[in-house]
């Protein structure tokens, strides 16, 4: 699961709100082992879910660097060679 949960500081475009959120929730679905939470825990859940999106939205903002910010595109392009050479799928596929 938490192998979606990708890189979002220094990114040119910065990460979105909604990046932030999905890898929240994520987060919070690894932590719980809940894909989608029973009634009874849907408040909890949701509601860590939101505390995660402010504490990594926060840290995401307050992080400092000097390096020129990284190309989404760019960076794309080398996970899915590195996934074709690790694989031993053609990078096309």
């Amino acid at each position: 699961m938490c192998r979606n949960i990708k890189t979002l500081f220094n990114f040119d475009p910065p990460a979105t709100d909604k990046e932030v959120r999905d890898a929240s929730l994520q987060f919070v679905r690894k932590l719980s082992g809940y894909n989608s939470p029973s009634k009874a825990n849907e408040d909890a859940f949701n509601g860590a879910v939101d505390e995660v999106f402010a504490a990594a939205r926060k840290l995401i903002d307050s992080l400092e660097t000097t390096a020129e910010p990284k190309d989404r595109e760019i960076e794309a392009a080398k996970a899915k060679a590195r996934s074709a050479e690790r694989f031993g799928k053609s990078a096309e596929a």
